[in-house]
């Protein structure tokens, strides 16, 4: 929108073309009130959506963009804990600017981004990472949420079980069994009954039923896995047809791990297997070692948990932090 205007008020997303078996990326507010949404094909949203401006994703000017709007939240905090290209949590407890108020701080913020970007941002302030990605996400998508601690009970009681973190649509659907679909309704559960039914998940459920959630902001998030992968223009019919992709995948995701610095040691090598119906699986073996044989065995076993036409290969490594390691020895051998 910003860099055409004439984009203004239009259904618009970001994706793959619908002649190539496109997918979308994202889109905006006016193009999902038609039923259009993320990893939705775009033959199928342009069905929903006629009028849909499909634009290719530009990644180089989202980073660009990015690296900007991350500028800014420096010069409040380095506490700064990156989910994506467009969302971050911030911890500004020790920010003296603004007098301190974490409200004044993400006005201040909004406006800055809004001055020198051109782009709108919503924000969402609360006592907890849980608590903040719910309110940011209240008034998108140009807005300021504020949940003081004072009105944290009173806001979880009514919120929707589907609204937690981690809770799917399969953990959703469990609940609802079991006549729960608020976090009044989920209060009335003791730990123990939520963990015979949701293992250990289940006191982490009694937790959020009460605003509690002791996850810090992490600065320094560290890469967990490396991996490619390519969605085809047509189905690939049978393994044979899937093994024929692998050399090629595995140069790309060669080319990858070499860009990552010595910090990181490839641990064990995983495939991912999309179907054609878009149901999907993903196998990993450890102590595999990363050749083309092993992952020969990978995409073979992948492919028999669903024995159909494939939509989408991905190959990568699960990756061993010997940073994080380091710091682990060094504190424990002080």
């Amino acid at each position: 929108m910003r860099d055409d205007p004439r984009l203004q008020g239009r259904a618009v997303a970001v994706g793959g073309s619908a002649d190539r078996r496109g997918v979308i990326a994202t889109c905006n507010y006016e193009a999902r009130s038609w039923g259009v949404h993320s990893a939705m094909p775009s033959a199928r949203a342009l069905k929903l959506c006629p009028d849909l401006v499909i634009i290719k994703p530009r990644m180089d000017a989202y980073k660009a963009a990015s690296r900007q709007i991350h500028s800014i939240l420096h010069d409040y905090t380095d506490c700064i804990e990156p989910l994506s290209l467009d969302e971050a949590f911030l911890d500004v407890t020790d920010c003296t600017l603004c007098s301190g108020s974490a409200t004044l701080i993400a006005k201040e913020i909004r406006s800055r981004v809004w001055q020198e970007l051109r782009l709108v941002v919503s924000a969402g302030v609360a006592p907890n990472k849980f608590l903040a990605k719910i309110a940011s996400d209240w008034r998108k998508p140009d807005g300021l949420f504020v949940i003081t601690p004072d009105q944290v009970d009173d806001f979880v009681l009514s919120l929707p079980v589907k609204k937690l973190h981690g809770v799917g649509k399969v953990t959703a659907a469990k609940l609802a069994a079991m006549g729960i679909n608020d976090c009044a309704q989920l209060r009335e559960h003791s730990p123990l009954g939520l963990a015979k039914a949701f293992g250990s998940f289940g006191e982490r459920l009694w937790s959020l039923a009460r605003g509690i959630d002791d996850r810090p902001v992490q600065p320094f998030s560290r890469r967990q896995s490396v991996s490619v992968e390519h969605t085809f223009d047509k189905d690939l019919p049978d393994l044979a047809a899937c093994l024929e992709q692998l050399p090629s995948l595995l140069e790309d995701l060669t080319r990858r791990q070499q860009r990552l610095d010595d910090s990181y040691r490839p641990e064990k090598p995983f495939v991912k297997v999309k179907f054609h119906d878009f149901t999907q699986t993903t196998i990993e073996q450890s102590g595999a070692p990363l050749e083309l044989d092993s992952y020969r065995l990978l995409l073979s076993a992948a492919f028999m948990r669903g024995n159909k036409p494939v939509r989408l290969l991905g190959v990568g490594v699960r990756l061993l932090d010997q940073q994080q390691d380091a710091v682990q020895l060094e504190l424990f051998s002080q």
